[in-house]
């Protein structure tokens, strides 16, 4: 199987930032499909015009709904790596082939991007939220994981027989290290920047998504 990558960006009305994120990643993959998870403008008509794949859930289902259909196809592709990014612009694409080549170079099942090299820009509440987090995906999943809320991350095709996701929201990214940790996957850090634009709201819901989180927590505590 030769080495391509696919970039898969879950996607939930972001038809104004869309078709760049796709631009910037399609000279650096084989292939980029975005998932358009219910959105209600014109997403999916703006990546098909940018020249990505779209694959289209007709309700908004979350973000872990999204990746789960990007994994589904990805086991379908002849493709090595997928590397997942955000919608939003958040993500700078032309550090993708860096996480191509930490995962060539340590045999990596995952190398996500850690925001935590350089956190002058981060809001102080994120970042003591993600210290936290962090810690304890780390803890569940037997690895140092710098940033686990990070959504930049690449997977090796060897990761997919191991994963069995439950959760549907937010909460999906971070099992899916605690599942690929404990079956002794390998999981590399990599140093990345993030661009923040101070005007957007996050989507994260505080207090819906962090009793999820918790609930996460206490299934795989022991």
């Amino acid at each position: 199987m030769t080495e391509r990558v696919i970039a898969f960006i879950p996607a939930f009305n972001e038809a104004t930032r869309i078709a760049s994120v796709i631009d910037g990643a399609r000279s650096r993959v084989a292939e980029v499909v975005v998932i358009d998870d219910g959105s209600q403008d014109q997403t999916a008509a703006a990546a098909r015009a940018a020249g990505a794949t779209v694959l289209t859930h007709e309700q908004n289902r979350g973000k872990g709904a999204a990746i789960a259909t990007a994994l589904e196809y990805f086991a379908r592709a002849d493709a090595s790596f997928a590397v997942f990014l955000d919608a939003d612009g958040q993500h700078a694409t032309e550090e993708i082939p860096k996480f191509v080549a930490a995962a060539r170079n340590s045999g990596a099942g995952i190398v996500i991007g850690t925001r935590m090299g350089d956190t002058r820009a981060m809001p102080l509440v994120r970042l003591w939220t993600n210290r936290f987090t962090s810690w304890l995906a780390s803890r569940l999943a037997g690895q140092r994981i710098a940033d686990s809320q990070c959504g930049f991350r690449l997977l090796r095709r060897d990761v997919l027989p191991v994963l069995r996701l439950a959760t549907m929201r937010f909460e999906t990214e971070t099992e899916m290290l605690i599942q690929a940790g404990r079956a002794g996957q390998q999981i590399v850090n990599v140093e990345i920047r993030t661009i923040y634009d101070p005007t957007r709201r996050s989507r994260i819901r505080p207090l819906r998504d962090t009793a999820r989180f918790f609930c996460l927590v206490k299934k795989y505590w022991r």
